[in-house]
């Protein structure tokens, strides 16, 4: 007899194959939605390390123009 697989929720292990379609379903949208945030968090780091390549380039710029007093 195979063992079936868990899952750990709030400290409680669940057979998978006892929940039902829609427990299931559920935990598909979690998994898609926890994509999605790693994805957007991966474009949320490229977007800050451009914008600071472009303050720096800024800054760059800015010393070679005699500010107002």
């Amino acid at each position: 007899m195979a063992n079936s697989q868990t899952i750990d929720i709030d400290g409680k292990s669940y057979e998978l194959d006892k929940l039902t379609d829609e427990a299931k379903s559920q935990l598909g949208n979690i998994g898609a939605v926890d994509a999605e945030l790693k994805r957007l968090q991966q474009q949320t780091a490229i977007a800050q390390t451009a914008r600071n390549a472009y303050a720096r380039a800024l800054q760059e710029e800015l010393a070679k123009v005699e500010p107002q007093q």
